[in-house]
């Protein structure tokens, strides 16, 4: 979805930044592509940008959690049971909400992956980032979600205005929420 919104923009003719982790497809042309691997270089990456733009929309389903030790070799079986201590990562969408809590700009957007109580998590989300918009995406479908080529969302603004969209294709969510963004910035 990420690289959909990255095209959509630069098609509109935004300068677009895109910070990305692995993945099985290529930057679109003209993008300025930032690689990271981790949660914590996603959010240095994009509080070393933040100052600089006009929207932010993140799209990515940075894990809540990160192992919090590594091991330089693999771990051998021993029998019995291990246990893993797992960190939290940063929240990196609520702390752009807490810098921007005075300003107008940058435009805030937000993605909710949700299984469940879509539209109200969409709207705790929305309030507790301090967001303009958040996009929610149902994953229960087989045709939505991570994988796949279509997308089915639903989109809800700061004023908490709802616009459910149809099955659609990532290209053409994206394309729609550019078109509630540009509104936003009028």
């Amino acid at each position: 979805m990420g690289y959909s919104l990255a095209r959509s923009a630069k098609r509109r003719g935004a300068k677009v930044i895109l910070v990305s982790g692995p993945g099985a497809i290529g930057p679109p042309p003209e993008v300025e592509m930032v690689n990271i691997t981790s949660a914590q270089q996603m959010h240095d990456v994009v509080m070393e940008h933040y100052s600089r733009v006009d929207i932010v929309i993140m799209a990515a389903a940075v894990s809540d959690y990160r192992p919090g030790k590594s091991m330089e070799q693999k771990m051998k079986k021993g029998g019995g049971s291990i246990s893993l201590e797992l960190l939290p990562n940063p929240d990196i969408l609520k702390k752009l909400g807490k810098k921007k809590e005075k300003a107008k700009r940058p435009i805030l957007v937000g993605f909710a992956a949700e299984s469940n109580d879509h539209l109200e998590e969409g709207r705790r989300k929305l309030k507790e980032k301090n967001l303009d918009l958040i996009v929610i995406n149902d994953i229960t479908g087989k045709n939505t979600g991570f994988g796949t080529d279509t997308n089915q969302i639903s989109l809800i603004d700061r004023d908490y205005q709802l616009e459910k969209l149809p099955l659609l294709t990532k290209e053409e969510c994206a394309d729609m929420i550019w078109d509630k963004v540009v509104k936003l910035l009028q």
